[in-house]
């Protein structure tokens, strides 16, 4: 009896040891894919720009409480997220790393919140470390997480959250961290809250765990948890009035539900589409382990996905307004569910083996057709993951021809190192091509604008990280307001190639060029 004590104790302890192995390895792989060369690349339209602006002021003025987007009030968004970036640039000054910096590393920690979570729903390490490692190595997170953007901080405290609802089953105290997590999505991203939230109620019901709505830890979590976001908007409202009502909760929130918000619109399909744009190759896995799911609905992880995925998807797919990182909150659902059906096939076999070989030999092929076209664009650090692409899976769909169990590591290691060294290029913000790069036209405005002055330009739309690298308010027009501005001798315009021959600049000063950009000085000869 005592011996047997002895081997339970000491396997209790060994498992325990193998956790916080599989944890600080989880957290420092994820750190490093999140951090590496964060700064390296200019912060992009719209997000960033904005956020970086507004985190600048609230550095240089001190205002924490009413947030000013160059002079002007800001509020689109609650402030956490512009708090942390400003506290960053307290420590590390005003830079891209700095701006990045707080989301990053949030987003980061998802990785092992959900391994703890899979843990506590699956009762068993395997399927909850095959998940962990597919949320890493999925390309939206990586690239969302490491912007400057508040998606991947949302869903870490989302996550936290559902831990603590599935650890308060064996001790209540955790509930206190349910109202916590809640008020930091909140002070996040706002009214997402509400359906975040009903997806927890919803597993919390289909979970059995309606002892813990009695619980006074739940609801002093929640009243102590959202009583800073409840002060804030308070206090928004109290200092602006129905202007932030409105702005905030109905231009923001409520006008996208049933209205198209700046063009941005799209089928109901779209984000099925954003999901197979990007999936890959996780999204092989995803049909089997959604069955799992659907089979395992009774229990906890089967509910949890089905629940997450149909209310998450279906609710965004249904809203008027469609941008691509919407549906980033029910990666971590697929990647539970993929884990699910990794796991299956480690333990028990069950190979796919036509399909996955034939998709997998086309993204070798794919990698192939890359390698030719980053070495005629002379991007080595592409060529080299162009050629892991290559390899990985070409060696993956030879496993799984064989049939051997030993495809998976194979696959998270290509799939982390094919990253890793994606963010390491230039190209992990593609987005950054779609228009003239900011900083020669920036450096341009600082050097020859006072900054309390405005600059109109012809460029199709106002671009917010133009305005934090120039450190100037720049005003798109049309070309009617500039030859207006350009009369009244009172504005600097920076102009086309294209709009510059349209308009007749008299005696007007030119102080400087750059980047098909030209700079008029406001001042006659």
């Amino acid at each position: 009896m005592y011996s047997t004590n002895i081997v339970k104790l000491f396997t209790k302890r060994t498992i325990v040891f193998r956790e916080k192995e599989w944890l600080f390895s989880l957290l420092v792989i994820s750190l490093v894919l999140w951090l590496i060369f964060l700064g390296s690349s200019p912060l992009r339209d719209w997000d960033e720009g904005t956020y970086a602006l507004v985190a600048r002021e609230i550095y240089r003025t001190g205002n924490w409480l009413y947030p000013t987007i160059q002079g002007e009030p800001f509020l689109l968004k609650p402030p956490l997220m512009q708090w942390l970036i400003a506290c960053c640039y307290h420590l590390g000054g005003v830079q891209e790393f700095t701006t990045r910096l707080p989301g990053a590393v949030l987003t980061a920690l998802g990785v092992p919140l959900l391994y703890l979570v899979g843990r506590l729903a699956f009762k068993q390490s395997l399927p909850a470390l095959f998940a962990a490692l597919v949320y890493l190595t999925m390309l939206p997170v990586v690239r969302h997480g490491r912007l400057a953007m508040l998606d991947g901080m949302t869903i870490s405290f989302f996550l936290l959250l559902l831990f603590c609802l599935l650890k308060a089953r064996q001790n209540r105290k955790y509930a206190l961290g349910v109202g916590f997590c809640l008020g930091l999505i909140i002070l996040t991203k706002g009214m997402i809250v509400l359906l975040l939230g009903a997806i927890a109620c919803l597993f919390l019901l289909a979970d059995r765990q309606l002892a813990l709505l009695k619980s006074p830890y739940l609801w002093v979590g929640i009243l102590l948890g959202n009583a800073p976001a409840i002060a804030w908007y308070i206090a928004q409202w109290q200092h602006y009035g129905n202007t932030f009502l409105e702005v905030h909760f109905q231009a923001q929130a409520f006008d996208r539900l049933l209205q198209t918000v700046e063009g941005n619109s799209g089928p109901v399909w779209y984000y099925l589409l954003e999901l197979l744009k990007y999936g890959f190759p996780w999204l092989l896995f995803l049909p089997g382990g959604l069955y799992l799911a659907w089979k395992e609905r009774h229990h906890t992880w089967g509910s949890l996905v089905l629940l997450g995925t149909i209310i998450y998807l279906g609710t965004i797919s249904l809203i008027r307004t469609k941008l691509p990182w919407y549906v980033m909150p029910v990666y971590p659902f697929l990647a539970l569910a993929i884990g699910a059906r990794l796991s299956e096939i480690w333990q028990h076999g069950n190979f796919r083996v036509r399909t996955w070989t034939i998709f997998l030999t086309i993204i070798a092929v794919a990698g192939l057709g890359g390698c030719v076209y980053f070495y005629l664009k002379k991007q080595p650090i592409l060529i080299v993951m162009s050629i892991i692409l290559t390899i990985s899976m070409g060696i993956t769909a030879w496993l799984i021809k064989k049939r051997e169990r030993n495809f998976i590591p194979v696959l998270f290691t290509g799939m982390y190192l094919v990253l890793t060294l994606l963010v390491s290029s230039q190209s992990w913000i593609w987005e950054l091509k779609e228009a003239f790069p900011v900083k020669p036209v920036a450096d341009l405005i600082r050097a020859n604008v006072s900054p309390e002055a405005i600059i109109y330009t012809s460029f199709p739309y106002s671009r917010p990280s133009l305005n934090f690298y120039s450190d100037r308010k720049v005003v798109s027009a049309s070309v009617a307001v500039l030859k207006q501005q350009m009369l009244s001798n009172k504005s600097y315009l920076l102009l086309d190639d294209e709009t510059l021959k349209q308009i007749n600049l008299f005696e007007h000063q030119v102080l400087g060029t750059a980047d098909k950009f030209t700079l008029i000085s406001p001042s006659i000869k």
